[in-house]
């Protein structure tokens, strides 16, 4: 988990138009075992709002609290932040049964605040689904510091079926697009048809719609990573290379 804890351990960067950005050391890559990782940080003193959020994710930013980040690899490039224009956006065929299996869902908007209703469901999806993973044994504390921020403009959405909380998004709002910044579901298997992760993305490519935006930042894509490969099931991608934003073909 990224936090104020690791700025201690980090040396500046670079300087450019008055953004002073931080770069880790060399630590294990979680996604690419074997693989050391650079990441690069904005100044964590630094003053932040959704503006400077829209400026820096359309440069393959990402926010983890109230930190905005990205990956800066000497040798590696592997991690390529990607989004999915959503007014040329297509549902294959399994998109579109998922989208239909799940029309039975109500779905609300909730302020980023604890509710222990929510945090209940995010542990026992990180036992279910990431045991080991770093994230085990998380505290109201940690949650909340991990999805949320007190500059960002970010929408808690319920997904609820006859009452029921079977998942929440955690998404963020800016000038160009919405990011989607976390989603955690029930994993019992009873609910596996429905495909709950699926159907949360191309919610949020309806809600950007909706709000007529472009844009749905879907994180970091890693060929090689296995956990990554789902977002080039959402077509087209732009994929976010030496510095533009481009279209490719993925064997995925």
């Amino acid at each position: 988990m990224i936090g104020p804890q690791n700025s201690k351990y980090m040396r500046p960067f670079v300087q450019h138009r008055q953004l002073n950005l931080y770069a880790t050391p060399p630590h294990d890559c979680s996604y690419l075992p074997g693989n050391e990782a650079t990441t690069i940080f904005l100044d964590p003193y630094m003053h932040k709002d959704p503006h400077l959020y829209s400026n820096l994710s359309s440069q393959g930013f990402r926010r983890s609290g109230d930190h905005l980040y990205r990956p800066h690899c000497p040798n590696c490039q592997a991690c390529e932040s990607v989004r999915v224009p959503v007014w040329d956006f297509s549902f294959s065929r399994n998109q579109t049964r998922t989208w239909k299996k799940n029309q039975d869902l109500d779905i609300l908007a909730c302020a980023p605040v604890y509710r222990a209703e929510h945090f209940q469901l995010y542990r026992h999806y990180i036992a279910q689904r990431h045991k080991g993973g770093g994230m085990d044994d998380p505290t109201p504390d940690t949650y909340m510091q991990f999805l949320t921020s007190h500059w960002a403009d970010t929408c808690f959405y319920e997904f609820r079926l006859e009452g029921k909380l079977l998942m929440v998004a955690i998404v963020d709002l800016f000038d160009h697009g919405l990011s989607a910044v976390y989603t955690f579901f029930d994993p019992h298997t009873q609910y596996a048809q429905r495909s709950l992760g699926r159907y949360a993305v191309l919610f949020e490519i309806y809600e950007a719609k909706r709000l007529n935006l472009s844009w749905l930042y879907l994180g970091y894509w890693i060929q090689d990573c296995q956990k990554m490969r789902y977002k080039t099931d959402y077509k087209p991608l732009e994929h976010y290379i030496q510095g533009e934003w481009q279209r490719k073909k993925t064997t995925e």
